[in-house]
């Protein structure tokens, strides 16, 4: 259900930079994603589909760009792609990591007409 409070935050955004670029209508928003965030693809669509109607951003694309969760092991230096129950290092089976993707959430880009 937070996709919904993220999602008016994301239009709200979106609709203040098109304001100030004089914008008439927005076409496209790419957004990017984290594995991490627990944000639903889908949900943010469904939301931003009802929340934009009658304004700017109606009929806009939503472009979302998912980034897995990866880590580095602060053992070996390996970066590798963490899986969703195994958070160990697949060199050295180290568990000394830090997390380096899959916590974004955030509009990349709005394209305006």
């Amino acid at each position: 259900m937070h996709e919904l409070s993220i999602t008016q935050s994301m239009l709200n955004l979106v609709l203040e930079e098109a304001e100030k670029a004089k914008a008439n209508k927005v076409g496209k928003i790419n957004l990017v994603i984290g594995g991490m965030t627990g944000v639903v693809g889908e949900c943010v669509q469904f939301y931003f589909d009802l929340l934009s109607k009658g304004t700017p951003a109606d009929g806009a694309a939503l472009a979302i760009k998912a980034v897995s969760t990866q880590a580095k092991c602060r053992d070996c230096g390996k970066l590798f792609e963490v899986s969703e129950f195994d958070w160990t290092c697949p060199r050295c089976s180290g568990n000394n990591i830090e997390v380096v993707a899959g916590k974004e959430l955030f509009v990349e880009s709005i394209e305006v007409e």
